[in-house]
């Protein structure tokens, strides 16, 4: 199963470098920006969940919110506020803007990791990738394309949510062989280019999707 994308912001190092630690010990892919205006630069539509500290310099957690949420392609993005702002109106403000829960500061990280786990399954009850019209479903192991299944090998499969789960990333192919064969088996790279060039047929019209980055590797680019 592909890990969640979460991104924390927050000014505090400590507070920051802590969380994404016990984060990525509960197996969550963690980015970390140590302001708002750092976050922007970053490609925001491709995280799962952001953990927001209200009190930031400059722009305020509140206002990277309100952007996000304005913003089509992070709208549905999930946001948890962490902060040492715990009065009521700051908690109507941080759920007007949309939050899908808010933590104050001191804060038990058992708590966090119940939090972020929560909000995941309420915001992917299915563990459902969808890109146009391809979509894979985990739970069920399937994959359709505008509603129409499409019969894929287990490694095809994977292969393909993995770009999913990360549109406009190129993988190697020696990630990829990391990736999808982790068992160590001896396969060689052509494996990787026939796997895609089926994957391509299979999910036709959307195959061109999976673009080729000469000499790197493949991604998917909506």
């Amino acid at each position: 199963m592909a890990k969640a994308k979460i991104l924390i912001v927050d000014d505090e190092e400590a507070l920051r470098e802590g969380l994404g630690v016990y984060l990525e010990l509960e197996g969550y892919e963690v980015a970390k920006a140590s302001s708002a205006e750092e976050a922007l630069t970053l490609d925001l539509p491709s995280y799962d969940l952001m953990l927001l500290d209200i009190m930031m310099d400059g722009m305020s957690g509140c206002e990277l919110a309100e952007l996000l949420k304005n913003n089509p392609k992070t709208a549905s993005t999930p946001i948890i506020f962490l902060t040492a702002k715990d009065a009521d109106d700051d908690v109507v403000e941080g759920l007007r803007l949309g939050a899908d829960d808010y933590i104050s500061k001191p804060y038990s990280t058992k708590v966090v990791l119940a939090r972020v786990d929560a909000v995941l399954r309420r915001s992917h009850p299915s563990d459902r990738k969808m890109s146009r019209g391809v979509v894979c479903d985990r739970a069920s192991l399937t994959c359709t394309v505008d509603g129409v299944p499409v019969k894929l090998t287990r490694k095809e499969f994977e292969i393909l949510a993995l770009m999913l789960d990360n549109p406009s990333r190129v993988f190697s192919r020696d990630e990829l062989l990391e990736r999808i064969w982790p068992d160590k088996v001896v396969v060689i790279d052509r494996s990787v280019d026939v796997h895609i060039t089926r994957l391509r047929s299979k999910i036709a019209p959307y195959g061109k999707h999976i673009v080729t980055r000469s000499g790197y590797g493949y991604g998917w680019q909506v």
